[in-house]
């Protein structure tokens, strides 16, 4: 099972309503994507060390998701300065970086830090049962929640079923290479693995109906809007508001 890592624990951030952060989360990320200015795009990313250090995560856990993230933008900073057209800041060998393309990457990796560590503090922080109840509260439609669910719930049934079969290869002593049978075997390796998923799914969904399942999961519990999320839900859209006001002031003035 997919661990939740950061969804225990007793800090603000934990206890604030998910459909709240939900909100935020939303309208921050779009916010982030779609600006380009460093004011806007730094005081984004001070938002989102805010959150996370009001969430009280563990700075490792946290770091280790940063790595990876980064991980990819670092291929960005080999290519990007390189390709990009624009001003010649220095040259290595025949390259040359270009101060456009420089400034091309540092918007992405702002951009895509902020992201992840408002995402961290503010959907993590909740179960996936939580969010889902949340994403019901605010009418999303049904399909795509039990969908979202599912597909989160059932993932890892999948993992381990790629990881038989992929066993069941090693023992009969299957070792990949570049050749017509290594690319057979990963083709059979893959449609065995869509039938076992379709084959369990209507298991699934059978057990479902045999439990008196008729498209819809009853809800027993439901959210109250405190007045501190309120505060605080009102606070975070505030900035975000001053975010797109500093990103489009002569267009909205």
């Amino acid at each position: 099972m997919i661990r939740e890592e950061f969804s225990s624990g007793d800090s603000f951030i934990h206890r604030l309503d998910p459909r709240v952060k939900l909100v935020v989360a939303i309208l921050f990320s779009i916010v982030v994507a779609v600006a380009d200015r460093f004011t806007v795009l730094l005081s984004g990313l001070l938002f989102s060390i805010v959150i996370i250090a009001m969430a009280r995560l563990k700075v490792r856990q946290v770091s280790y998701r940063l790595l990876i993230v980064n991980g990819f933008i670092l291929l960005l900073w080999i290519f990007l300065p390189f390709t990009f057209p624009g001003e010649t800041l220095f040259s290595i060998g025949r390259f040359n970086a270009s101060r456009e393309g420089i400034i091309y990457s540092s918007l992405i990796t702002i951009k895509s830090n902020s992201i992840i560590l408002s995402c961290i503090a503010l959907i993590a922080t909740s179960s996936i049962t939580t969010l889902v109840h949340a994403l019901r509260h605010l009418y999303v439609p049904d399909k795509l929640v039990y969908l979202f669910f599912f597909c989160y719930r059932y993932i890892h049934v999948i993992h381990l079923e790629y990881t038989r079969l992929v066993n069941a290869m090693r023992i009969r002593c299957f070792r990949p290479r570049t050749n017509i049978h290594t690319y057979k075997s990963y083709a059979y390796l893959v449609g065995m693995l869509l039938l076992r998923s379709y084959d369990r799914s209507e298991r699934v969904y059978s057990a479902m109906l045999c439990r008196g399942f008729k498209g819809k999961f009853w809800m027993l519990d439901h959210f109250s809007l405190k007045r501190s999320d309120l505060v605080s839900g009102v606070m975070m859209l505030l900035y975000i508001m001053g975010l797109v006001l500093l990103q489009w002031r002569e267009t909205i003035l």
